[in-house]
């Protein structure tokens, strides 16, 4: 199967930056455009808004520059078919419900997540809700 829209999930980690590397290689053999993606989860500022106005500007400010930075990278491993998205929300449903509907994607590239399996049980990961709720392909990289 030929992919021509891959969305990647990039959250500044290293599994996102494995995935990231994945997606380049699978862009290159199907002559794909990715879409980079960053969600900024806006369940974190509820709580810490109230001590912190600046919060949110400064997530904005690290989703954008993190974005930039895996643009030179994708240029400079001759991937010149780059899309950026940058949202606002829970990345459990952004991700594979609106931004992968938004883009078309027909593959979504994600990192394995380094929670345990407790931690998976009582809130569950972004990765797996990605699984769970994609309406495309999904190759998960560990």
């Amino acid at each position: 199967m030929l992919y021509n829209k891959i969305l990647i999930a990039i959250d500044g980690s290293d599994a996102a930056e494995k995935a990231f590397d994945k997606a380049l290689q699978v862009a290159k053999n199907n002559d794909a455009e990715i879409v980079l993606t960053h969600v900024i989860d806006v369940r974190t500022f509820a709580s810490a808004g109230a001590y912190d106005r600046t919060l949110s500007e400064r997530a904005e400010k690290y989703g954008k520059e993190l974005l930039e930075e895996y643009i030179e990278k994708a240029k400079k491993a001759d991937v010149t078919k780059v899309t950026t998205s940058l949202e606002y929300g829970s990345p459990k449903v952004k991700i594979a419900k609106d931004i992968a509907e938004k883009f078309e994607a027909d593959l979504i590239i994600a990192g394995a997540t380094g929670m345990n399996a407790v931690e998976r049980f009582l809130i569950g990961s972004v990765t797996e809700s990605i699984t769970r709720y994609a309406k495309c392909d999904v190759l998960i990289i560990r």
